[in-house]
Formats: structure tokens, sequence, C-alpha cells
């Protein structure tokens, strides 16, 4: 599967689903308004104080009648709620809560989730409450309401956590299948450890924003749970899981060892060597947002205490109003401005400190020289379509040098026997012919950058890079691109390119291309190193 993160999607839209038939079971209901719940949120807390209700008598295994749900409404609305409504009303109110919103009126509910495994949707049921014949008093014969498994599930997710224990609960869940060796399933434990171990770094990084905005809208408080978070998260995560990469690792050699040596690995078992490379990697992710979150914690306490030892020498500083202490005084008593030094004095009464780093005296100083860059994605203010026109002919201005320079450099090639030049032939053959040395060196920048990429990819399979360019889909680049300028060149009718060779020659031989033009128009020489360059094509070979 190329997605794997789509895997058991239908459970994740399960436990949506339990919230979502709530909601439309409840809403657009006139009940609400004959009892004073306008507002959703007013509705969906008394809905699920009653699911609270109905958990606790199933828990305690006790009877859970519309009598007894309708007296433990009139106590909430007497004690909380304040609403005008009788007993009667709050009995009226507890059987449409249980039988309309959580039983749907005695209909089966069920919620479509897509499997993308099986290409198709998967119905699931859900039922928040059932009921059974109970007998009151020995004679009388009610229905008792009590929660199904959908309800737990739904009371339990509304309950988060604690954040210090949701990482030891995954970190014991993942152990247990890595002994288990249910490889799929300790993916997405694992997968939940490290979103736990990112979500602690952004909190830390979110605090040490809030602090530098302004400390004092940050509470000690705030400040002690992340402490107490950071030190849980660090105390030994780092020891287990780097065992637990050790472990994974050894079986992930031993499979592939298997696969070299003895036999194919089957399908099964190629699935289990993928799951350990998986968790391999997330492991080592892992492993460095704990090393992340442990310099952080440091820097977090360095930053707060730095920060209130700033608040508190502000207190320590006298204000006072120029308009008052100082404007005014000097307008009644113009004498005084003979000893304004004394005013001015505390201005000027500390040294400032000065720091003499040896380190840079001592390096190298380099000119820095400014580029003059335009900015491609820049919008004028006036006629910004004709100015990004003439930006786009520009560009594909350059980019048709570029092709016409290699195809030339490939094509002065191509011309020989056996399909190799050298640079040094190619630097004679251009000297009596101006017009091909301009087609192969428009200007220095672009002969430069072309015989850069050709050195740095040094072989290239004309074939393996069209397999390559079906495989994936790469984003438009408004630069220019190698792999993409030869495929278009070896489409081209005539050309027939198989394979592209480009190597030094280590004869110390100095190629030098004089009376050439650079960006700005200026004539200069170019001295480079000896290259042979070879292509291969259909028809030579």
């Amino acid at each position: 599967m190329q997605y794997d993160f789509l895997k058991q999607f239908p459970r994740r839209i399960r436990h949506v689903g339990r919230y979502l038939l709530l909601f439309q079971n409840s809403t657009q209901k006139a009940i609400w308004k004959q009892y004073g719940f306008l507002k959703q949120d007013e509705q969906f807390n008394i809905i699920f104080a009653v699911l609270l209700y109905l958990m606790e008598q199933s828990l305690k295994e006790e009877h859970c009648t519309i009598d007894e749900i309708s007296a433990y409404l009139d106590n909430l609305n007497m004690r909380y709620f304040g609403k005008a409504m009788s007993y009667e009303d709050c009995k009226m109110l507890g059987d449409f809560i249980v039988n309309v919103v959580l039983s749907n009126e005695g209909r089966a509910m069920y919620v479509e989730g897509y499997d993308f495994e099986t290409r198709s949707y998967q119905s699931m049921h859900i039922s928040y409450v059932a009921n059974r014949i109970v007998y009151v008093d020995s004679d009388v014969r009610r229905t008792s309401y009590y929660l199904t498994e959908d309800g737990y599930n739904l009371l339990l997710s509304t309950l988060e956590i604690e954040n210090n224990m949701k990482l030891t609960i995954h970190d014991m869940i993942f152990k247990m299948h890595l002994e288990k060796q249910s490889y799929d399933k300790a993916v997405d434990e694992i997968k939940n450890v490290f979103n736990l171990l990112r979500i602690q770094l952004q909190k830390m990084e979110d605090a040490m924003g809030r602090i530098r905005r302004n400390a004092l809208n940050y509470s000690v408080a705030e400040y002690e749970e992340v402490l107490g978070e950071n030190l849980e998260t660090i105390s030994d995560t780092k020891q287990k899981f780097q065992s637990y990469r050790e472990l994974v690792k050894s079986r992930r050699e031993a499979l592939e060892e298997l696969e070299i040596g003895e036999r194919r690995l089957n399908e099964k078992e190629e699935e289990t060597l993928h799951n350990l490379s998986v968790i391999e990697s997330y492991l080592n992710r892992t492993i460095d947002e704990h090393q992340k979150i442990l310099g952080s914690h440091f820097d977090l306490k360095s930053l707060y205490t730095r920060e209130l030892e700033n608040l508190s020498q502000m207190s320590f500083i006298r204000r006072f109003s120029l308009q008052n202490e100082l404007y005014e005084k000097v307008l009644n008593d113009p004498g005084i401005l003979e000893r304004m030094d004394v005013f001015l004095r505390p201005l000027f009464g500390n040294m400032p400190e000065k720091i003499y780093q040896l380190k840079k005296a001592a390096e190298l100083q380099r000119p820095v020289q400014k580029k003059e860059t335009v900015d491609a994605d820049e919008v004028m203010e006036f006629g910004d379509e004709a100015w990004m026109e003439a930006q786009e002919k520009r560009r594909r201005e350059k980019l048709a040098k570029y092709e016409a320079s290699l195809k030339y450099l490939l094509g002065a090639a191509l011309a020989r026997e056996n399909g190799e030049i050298t640079l040094e032939e190619l630097q004679a053959r251009t000297e009596t012919d101006e017009e091909g040395r301009s087609v192969l060196i428009p200007d220095v920048q672009i002969f430069k950058e072309i015989m850069v990429e050709l050195l740095k990819s040094r072989e290239i399979e004309i074939g393996a890079l069209a397999e390559e360019r079906r495989a994936y889909i790469g984003e438009g680049n408004s630069g220019f691109l190698l792999n993409e300028t030869l495929l278009s060149l070896a489409e081209e009718p005539g050309m027939g390119i198989t394979f592209v060779g480009v190597y030094r020659i280590e004869d110390k031989t100095v190629v030098t291309f004089e009376n050439v033009a650079d960006q700005d128009g200026n004539r200069r020489s170019i001295c480079c190193s000896n290259v042979l360059i070879c292509v291969k094509c259909e028809k030579k070979f």
C-alpha cells in the first residue's frame, strides 16, 4: 500500500462517527428550545451529563430507569442549570435524550468508513445504550438502561490521559508489540510516541516565544507543568529507545541476510522487513527529538530566569516626566541650564562593555561584494502583468541559451567517429568559428554552470532519467536543470542519445577561451582544465 498511514482508516472514522451521530440526532430538535437549552454547547453538556450518569450506574451495576434519570436531571437543574423546568419536564427531557438522541428511536445507527485497502466503504454499527427489563420492589416491571462498548469508548475518549502518562502508556504498548512481533501495530505506536515528543518540543518552543514577548504573561504554574513533563520525558526515554533500536536493527539485518544468502523472502516476510525499516527510522527520529527536548529544557530554564531578572531590575529604574521635571522647570528658571550637566551626567555614568575577539582578528578578511539580484516573485504596483510577461520572456530566452549550448557540445561529440571530444579540441574548433563559440559560450556564467553540472553527474544514463521522470512528479523550476534538458535533447529527432559521460583529464592542460562575453557584456578570457566528453547514441553504438 502506498500510503501506510491510511491503514485502519475505518477505525478512525468509527471514533468520529460516535460524535457525528450524536450531533445528527440532537440538532434541529424543537424540544431543546422548550426547556431553554438554545445553544448547541448547552445541549451537548446535558447529553454528556446523562451519559456519565449512565456509565456510573452501569459500573455500579445498579438500575438506571427513566424515573432515576429524571430525578438526576431535576437535581442538576435545581443546583446548576437553573432552567424553568418541572420534574415532569425533566422526565420528558430525559426520555428524549435516552430514546431519541442516544437510541435513535430504536432504529439501528450506522456510519460508513472508507477502507483504502479494499477500496470500498465499510459500514459500522454504533450503539451507545442498551436496555433490559428489571423488577423494582419485586413486582413493578421497569426498563433499565446501561452503556454499551461504544458508549464507554465515547466517554473514555473525552477524558484525556495526563500528559506525563501518555508516553509511558504508548511505550508499554510498543514494547508489547515488539515482543509479540506484531510489527504492523508497532509502527502505529512508535508514530504515536514520536508525535508525543514532537508535541512536547513544540509546546516548549511556544512557551519560549511567550516568555520572550512578555514573561509576566507566562505563569509559574505553566512553567512548572512544562518542566515536569520534560523531566518525565527525558528521564529514561533515550536509553529505552536506543535498546529498541538495536533490537529492531538486529532483526532487520537478520531478514536481509536471509534474503541475500538463503532464499527469497515471502510476502509476509517482506512486509515484516518493511515495517522493521519504518520502525527503525522512527526510532532514530525519536532519539533526535529527545535530544532536542533535552537541549530546549535547559534553554527554557535559562531564558525564563533571565527574563524575570530583567523584569526585576526594571523595578529599580526611576521614571519621571520630561515635561514636568525638565521643560517646565527650565521655562520657569532658565538659569538652571548652567547646571544641566548634573541632570545629564547619570546617562553617561556606565562605560560601555568592549569585547575584543582574537579569533575574528586572526581570520582572513575578504571583501564583501553585494550582488544585485532581481526577485522573481516581486509584484509591481503598476503594470504588473507586463512586468511578469517580460520576466517570463527573459527566463525562456536564458533557458534557450542553456539548451543551445548543451546541444552544440553534444553534437560536437556525436560528429566524431568514436563519439568523444575534449574541451581542448572544442576550443580549437571554435577559435575560428565565432558563431559557434557564441552558441557554445553565450556567456561565462551559463557555460560554467553547464560544465559544473556535467562534472558533478559524470555518467548519465538517459534511459534511467526517463524512468525516473515517469515514476516521480516534480515541481516546476524556473532555473536550469541538466537532467530535464538532456531528456529534452534526447527526444529530438536525429539525436537518439543513450549515454553521456564527462571525465576530467589529469594532464595539467589548461584550456583557454579568449574574448568571451560575461553577463554584463564585458570581454574576458576563461581558463579551465581539460575535460573529455563521451556521448553514445542508438545509431553509432
